[in-house]
């Protein structure tokens, strides 16, 4: 795609970084067909060939010109951040670190009108911080008739005891684990189960207090400083353990997994902690990672439950680990349903089940459509937000797949 960027313009990295992913692109529409908010709206400019067009234009466009409206604004707002379109793309356009630009320029050009800033930032300080999410679940879950609807049907009811933790300190081999912002709150067994199951490897797991939110929250709501902020803070919690030798940093939500392996980018001009930043994304493993390089047929799993897997966009199509999941459940003798369109988003997506509802809606039902077609006792997923976004529907249970294998080795003879 041809750029019209002043030597001026291209002083500023942003735009730089704008250019040249917009130089990868050759319109060819490949994306269009694979995005799911194009599919279910049919507007080019919600897709994402459609969506780098407007983006193009609001950067080379002078400030204040009439063509950066809050229409430009909207068709990024309804972009999921799926990045099935990256998978799609023949020419290897990064089309989400140009959306991150863009989201910010519009941002800047055309202010959100205040009750708009008002439900981001709520959104931010509600979700980041575990003990104030949990504390605001708890009043949430005892007083669930007056919740607003969009937030009653993400509430699931009080989870049940997540069990004893092994303590793994006598393993050889430890690694670290981010419990995250939400899911300890909404679903606390999953770490739980991840721990037990690596101590069964005889891999000890060690939670870091001081390691808080990954900072995608942020980031994805256009506070890029907050979320840069808290990948420092990460970085620096974490870092006398991998100087003690730890061998990874484990995740068991697929969306901080991804986002924590973009630390590298996202503070590479950083001087203090680019080196860092880069150790830490190449230490970072989704939980699959880790259980597909080991010796499974070890673990005695009494199987039995049919099982349908919604693979996360963020396990996909950001870290590209389309099928792993699915493959260490079938080396374990679990029967897997056939579950069509698996590609497409569920409509989670972060906090765009919050701040587009009636197309994350309409995608969630889609999803669960295909998802329970096979008749799966149990829908397993990797990352939260989808996890308690499809729940929310109230048809087949929905778990994290590590529950599932803890389960399964919990009863096995």
């Amino acid at each position: 795609m041809q750029t019209h960027f002043t030597e001026e313009d291209l002083k500023k990295p942003h735009i730089r970084e704008a250019d040249r992913v917009l130089r990868s692109c050759v319109h060819c529409g490949f994306c269009n067909a694979t995005c799911p908010t194009y599919q279910l709206l049919g507007d080019e400019r919600d897709g994402p060939r459609g969506r780098i067009y407007l983006m193009k234009e609001m950067l080379e466009a002078p400030e204040g010109a009439d063509k950066v409206t809050e229409e430009t604004r909207l068709h990024l707002d309804r972009c999921l951040t799926c990045r099935n379109c990256e998978t799609t793309c023949p020419s290897g356009v990064e089309y989400h670190k140009l959306l991150d630009i863009g989201r910010a320029e519009i941002e800047r050009r055309v202010p959100r009108k205040p009750a708009e800033r008002a439900q981001r930032y709520a959104l931010r300080k509600m979700l980041v911080e575990p003990k104030r999410f949990q504390a605001l679940l708890k009043l949430g879950q005892t007083f669930k008739p007056l919740v607003p609807g969009a937030l009653r049907d993400k509430m699931p009811p009080a989870p049940v005891d997540a069990g004893k933790r092994p303590d793994g300190r006598q393993h050889a081999r430890q690694m670290l684990i981010l419990e995250g912002c939400v899911q300890p709150g909404l679903s606390p067994n999953t770490n739980a189960a991840t721990a037990r199951v690596l101590d069964r490897l005889g891999i000890g797991l060690t939670p870091v207090a001081e390691a808080g939110c990954c900072g995608a929250i942020d980031f994805h709501l256009n506070a890029h400083d907050d979320g840069r902020a808290r990948a420092r803070a990460n970085i620096d919690a974490w870092w006398p353990h991998i100087e003690a030798g730890a061998e990874a940093i484990v995740q068991t939500a697929s969306g901080c997994g991804a986002f924590v392996k973009e630390y590298v980018d996202i503070l590479k001009d950083d001087p203090a902690y680019a080196e860092k930043a880069a150790r830490v994304s190449e230490l970072a493993k989704d939980l699959v990672e880790v259980l597909r390089d080991e010796a499974l047929d070890d673990l005695s799993v009494k199987q039995g439950r049919r099982l349908a897997f919604h693979c996360p966009c963020t396990l996909q199509h950001a870290q590209k680990l389309g099928g792993a999941v699915e493959g260490v459940l079938t080396r374990l003798g679990f029967s897997l349903t056939p579950v069509a369109d698996a590609h497409l988003c569920c409509g989670s997506a972060g906090t765009y089940s919050i701040t587009q509802p009636e197309l994350s809606t309409q995608l969630r039902d889609n999803k669960l459509d295909n998802l329970e077609a096979g008749n799966p006792e149990v829908i397993v997923t990797a990352n939260i937000g989808c996890q308690t976004h499809l729940a929310g529907a109230n048809r087949t249970e929905v778990r994290h797949w590590i529950e599932i294998v803890d389960d399964a080795l919990s009863t096995a003879p």
